[in-house]
């Protein structure tokens, strides 16, 4: 008889032969999805200047923070905003501008170090939690609880006033880690949450099946073959997160906790010019708001926009 046996057919060039291609297609259409909103391109850029000032404060503006002169305390912006302080002086004769450039470093850094942390923390715990259930899955899951019961500011507070009596610096690092800590603890339950549902859902696909049958480890799937999907909804609600964390140290900054002066940050400046706004040098508290809720407005707009694009039930 005649060999009936047909050869294997050659891969399609272009396409992945495992999961990973359909994520390749969720982050391909979320893309073109958002660059077709003027507002997401908006939000983008202002994303990208703040991030420019935080790297670089050089590109826009020459002067020094530290540079300051009493004689020329509390100098209101010129009418053009030219001359040597476009933006002013603060109560000390320091160059305003160059501090709310300089600002966001401490700012976007402690913002950053948040996420991080917190995304770290919630991946894990929430991919042991899904993947294995039973007791690792209550055990993770009651902690879960107990610290949603706390309320991010409130926690963030209490765990703060144990360093009310350390020693300030203009140091970036040691300013910004306390307060960077002190979220992180309160922050990482939404992320745990999510990655444990998309866990949950994930764990007995076809593909995780076939790899558990081939004799890979507990670790290769979780982290090679379901964390890709648990990282989606993840990374739809960073940005979001990041705007929360920029409102939360402002308040921090006002009620005298968090980053604390030498160190300067917007929320810092904020906390300041609500000593002089009532003076008369309104402008030392509307430049630091306005820089806080454009930064904070990009930021949310970007991560609905990308939230959206990543709902399989708007793909």
């Amino acid at each position: 008889m005649p060999d009936r046996t047909e050869p294997l057919p050659e891969p399609v060039p272009g396409v992945l032969k495992t999961a990973d291609a359909p994520q390749a297609s969720l982050w391909k259409d979320a893309f073109h999805r958002m660059v077709r909103r003027v507002d997401v391109l908006i939000a983008a850029l202002l994303i990208l200047v703040a991030v420019a000032m935080a790297v670089f404060p050089t590109l826009f503006t020459d002067a020094d923070p530290r540079s300051c002169s009493g004689r020329l305390a509390r100098q209101r912006p010129d009418t053009w905003f030219t001359g040597d302080h476009p933006l002013g002086t603060d109560a000390f004769g320091c160059d305003f501008a160059a501090k709310l450039v300089y600002g966001a470093r401490p700012t976007l850094l402690l913002a950053v170090a948040v996420i991080v942390l917190s995304v770290l923390i919630g991946l894990i715990l929430g991919i042991l939690s899904g993947y294995y259930g039973g007791w690792t899955d209550a055990v993770i899951s009651r902690a879960l609880e107990v610290f949603m019961v706390v309320p991010f500011l409130l926690g963030a507070l209490l765990l703060l006033a144990l360093f009310r009596g350390r020693s300030s610096t203009d140091e970036l690092i040691p300013s910004v880690a306390p307060a960077a800590l002190a979220l992180a603890v309160f922050g990482w339950m939404e992320f745990a949450r999510y990655v444990r549902a998309a866990t949950i859902e994930t764990r007995n696909l076809d593909y995780v099946a076939a790899a558990r049958c081939l004799g890979a480890k507990d670790r290769r799937i979780m982290f090679r073959h379901i964390m890709p999907n648990a990282i989606v909804p993840v990374t739809a609600i960073v940005p979001t997160t990041v705007g929360g964390i920029i409102v939360t140290e402002s308040v921090l900054a006002v009620l005298g906790l968090g980053i604390r002066p030498p160190a300067t940050s917007w929320g810092i400046l904020l906390a300041e010019g609500t000593n002089w706004a009532t003076g008369g040098y309104l402008y030392l508290l509307l430049w630091p708001m306005a820089f806080l809720l454009i930064t904070v407005f990009a930021f949310a707009t970007f991560g609905d926009a990308l939230r959206d694009a990543l709902d399989p039930k708007l793909r």
